[in-house]
């Protein structure tokens, strides 16, 4: 338990990031979710879409230091490469 002042703020502020963080990551996976579901329902154009909107918001997400840069490269190239092979 905190006990100066200080150490309570640090400990009200990490709460409200932690929130913060886990709302992103929230949303970062169901935009994953988005484009893996236009790719299985084989819609080209919507996988396509969908696609784009989930590569920026993983940029996004990148660039907050919510996710390693690696781990949006990484699922950016596997569903870039699932989406153009719908084509």
């Amino acid at each position: 338990m905190a006990n100066t002042p200080q150490a309570r703020k640090r400990a009200r502020q990490a709460e409200k990031h932690r929130r913060l963080n886990a709302s992103m990551r929230s949303m970062m996976r169901t935009y994953i979710k988005r484009t893996i579901a236009a790719i299985e329902a084989k819609n080209k154009e919507q996988a396509g879409g969908a696609y784009q909107e989930m590569s920026k918001v993983l940029d996004q997400m990148t660039s907050k230091g919510i996710i390693h840069k690696n781990k949006a490269a990484r699922h950016k190239s596997r569903l870039c490469a699932k989406v153009k092979a719908l084509a």
